[in-house]
């Protein structure tokens, strides 16, 4: 049948939480890529036209701003508003 999850049989195994140490090396090299080429990318974000220097703003900030989970709100007269969704498009 199998171990229950979360628990193994191999002792020596990497503990739960540990980060994994080839995914760390893969961020941090990222990192150092990103940080050696700002001036580069903001040359050329800079050169975009305005519609598509926003489009690449916002698919960037995924990665800085949490999204936002739409929420459902009810009014006092038990009334549902429907969430309002935007969308982008090419």
């Amino acid at each position: 049948m199998g171990l229950p999850k979360g628990h193994t049989n191999n002792k020596l195994g990497r503990p739960k939480g540990t980060p994994n140490k080839i995914t760390a090396e893969l961020r941090e090299q990222f990192k150092q890529l990103l940080e050696n080429n700002l001036d580069k990318m903001q040359n050329d974000i800079d050169q975009l036209d305005s519609k598509d220097r926003l489009k690449v703003m916002l698919e960037l900030s995924k990665f800085v701003i949490p999204t936002l989970k739409a929420t459902e709100f009810k009014q006092d007269i038990g009334h549902t508003i429907e969430p309002i969704i935007f969308q982008f498009k090419d």
